[in-house]
């Protein structure tokens, strides 16, 4: 790797977990059931910029009106551009652009589409990106996809150096090789329900809190993300009540400190023993807390 990134050594455990998370529950759009790379090449160009809702009825209605690659070839190119208006898809130019790359596949590659992302390259209007999603989704045969939300999943899971080489190598070491499809898919689904802007890591169920590195120290700025995101309800905030509350009181019990951390603890709830232990493992870690065993019982103090 160019640049040092903190991939824990636990790695085929790191692949699992994230496979498994995505293929228990994901956002279920259409082109995600297909392997078709024509509407998978549409739905790809037409994401650029665009909010997947919108995409994905603007997808549909395309491919009713030119269901192959064949039918968008041979339509009139101001057809195309006039859907692309009326559906608010954004640059027109990419609407020409899809049109010019359909015709391509036809006359240049006997109505199949290059399988590989340094051939699908060749078409019209496709960049490095959209060539290796299609690759990826369509063919089983793509790279490690790096876009936004893949870097900001990186930087705060295992504190990837901010810069494209550091992102593209931590990226293609954890992909599990011969799995781009279900890998890709997953790593962005991460990015786009769990890891967002504003994290949902427990609402979301992120399958990396574990090892992620923003998840333990409550740091969630990101490439994206210059500022930290609202404090209120954030791990950081829940540290500083553990030492604030800790600061009163020579030692506590955890069913005794936890309603003072959160209104919301419940002992076997979400927010109960099991999370307190775990912040307060992050505490002892960082030498400002200590935890004993009395009876059975553990309590917590601050370090003295």
């Amino acid at each position: 790797m160019t640049e040092a990134a903190s991939l824990p050594e636990d790695t085929g455990d790191v692949r699992a977990v994230l496979i498994e998370w995505y293929e228990s529950d994901h956002r279920d759009f259409p082109w995600r059931r297909t392997t078709d790379p024509y509407a998978i090449l549409v739905s790809e160009v037409m994401s650029q910029q665009t909010q997947l809702e919108r995409v994905e009825k603007a997808w549909t209605a395309f491919l009713d009106r030119w269901p192959t690659v064949a039918d968008l070839a041979a339509a009139e190119r101001g057809a195309v551009v006039s859907f692309w208006s009326d559906h608010r898809l954004g640059y027109n130019n990419r609407a020409k652009y899809l049109h010019t790359a359909a015709q391509q596949v036809l006359d240049e590659h006997d109505g199949e589409f290059p399988t590989s992302p340094t051939a699908l390259r060749s078409l019209q209007g496709v960049g490095p990106y959209t060539a290796n999603a299609v690759a990826s989704f369509a063919f089983n045969e793509g790279n490690a996809v790096v876009d936004t939300n893949v870097k900001r999943v990186l930087y705060r899971a295992f504190d990837v150096p901010d810069s494209d080489a550091a992102f593209e190598d931590t990226a293609a070491e954890l992909m599990p090789e011969g799995a781009s499809r279900v890998w890709n898919n997953a790593i962005m689904e991460l990015g786009g329900v769990a890891c967002q802007k504003t994290p949902r890591c427990d609402a979301a169920g992120c399958p990396w809190r574990e090892w992620c590195h923003a998840y333990q120290t409550g740091d969630f700025t990101a490439p994206d993300v210059p500022t930290q995101p609202e404090f209120e309800g954030s791990r950081r905030q829940m540290r500083g009540r553990v030492i604030s509350v800790l600061k009163e009181y020579d030692e506590l019990p955890l069913d005794t400190l936890g309603p003072r951390v959160r209104v919301d603890y419940s002992p076997d709830g979400e927010y109960g023993r099991a999370w307190l232990r775990e912040l307060l493992s992050d505490l002892e870690a960082d030498g400002l807390v200590e935890t004993d065993e009395h009876d059975g019982e553990t309590t917590a103090q601050l370090r003295q």
